[in-house]
């Protein structure tokens, strides 16, 4: 890939706008880096952006011909900030644009669902990542995360059900094919990992690669709901335990080849990121 003009990162401090502006700049594209505070990142022009202030959209925009959209986080109608975006990006010289959406979510769908649908009318060159549910929410900061490493519990409305978990890492290195390759995708992509697991797979998985027991406990839709009420605004909450049922339901028991055939290696399995991630953080304590 031959470095390209400049590539706005938006959400640049985030689990795969950090990846993706990382990985860009290693293979030597120029980047700006936008999120709501501009936070310095090595080897970047730190910009901010907040799709809730549209005077910050000129300034983040300035010499960019490429952009990586990252929908705001929390929020259940993203379309409606992002989509006044789209045409003035494409006035300013943006000429590829590349989407994170999620498998769960079809082209017209809810959520980011609408921008997906109206990407393709305002590009020349575009693309739609779709990625399973992320390994790092077991890793990171996520609130399964938090609670394999204070309670050793799993959480969730998904029953048995099997995700093809994919590695946050993977995802930006199609993000990054996509931005930079000589031809855009023009499609949407949906991205997996190697293997579907059950969360109690991952339960057993985290258990030894720790060596601390981690169980998951399945709840009702509702109780789920209701938990996830308690931090984030109902219909947000309803929308994430209706995944959580989906997942019960067989919807997201699949696999791709995707990352494979887009960067040239197969995607990294759940026990890997495990165990690179997990092992880490429990040398830092």
């Amino acid at each position: 890939m031959t470095p390209t003009g400049t590539i706005l990162v938006i959400g640049a401090t985030g689990t795969t706008g950090s990846r993706t502006t990382a990985q860009l700049i290693a293979a030597g594209h120029r980047v700006r880096a936008a999120g709501r505070r501009a936070t310095p990142l090595p080897g970047a022009q730190p910009v901010r952006f907040d799709w809730y202030d549209p005077a910050t959209f000129g300034a983040a925009l300035d010499g960019a011909d490429r952009v990586y959209l990252v929908p705001p986080v929390g929020d259940p109608d993203p379309a409606a900030v992002m989509l006044p975006f789209l045409r003035p990006a494409r006035a300013a010289g943006v000429h590829r644009a590349v989407l994170l959406s999620s498998s769960a979510v079809p082209e017209g769908g809810p959520a980011v669902g609408a921008v997906h649908e109206a990407l393709p009318g305002v590009f020349d060159q575009w693309a739609v990542l779709r990625p399973s549910w992320f390994m790092q929410n077991f890793t990171g900061t996520h609130a399964h995360a938090r609670s394999i490493r204070e309670d050793g519990v799993i959480l969730t409305a998904a029953g048995t059900g099997r995700v093809g978990f994919v590695d946050a890492d993977d995802i930006a290195a199609v993000a990054v094919h996509a931005l930079t390759g000589d031809r855009a995708p023009d499609t949407d992509l949906v991205l997996t990992g190697p293997e579907a697991l059950s969360h109690d797979d991952i339960a057993v998985i985290v258990t030894e690669v720790t060596g601390r027991p981690v169980t998951h406990r399945n709840l009702t839709y509702e109780q789920m709901r209701d938990r996830l009420a308690a931090s984030i605004p109902p219909e947000f909450a309803a929308m994430l335990a209706g995944m959580d049922r989906a997942i019960a339901e067989g919807a997201e028991d699949r696999t791709t080849d995707t990352v494979q055939r887009l960067t040239g290696r197969p995607p990294h399995s759940f026990r890997a990121v495990a165990e690179r991630e997990l092992t880490r953080q429990a040398s830092k304590r």
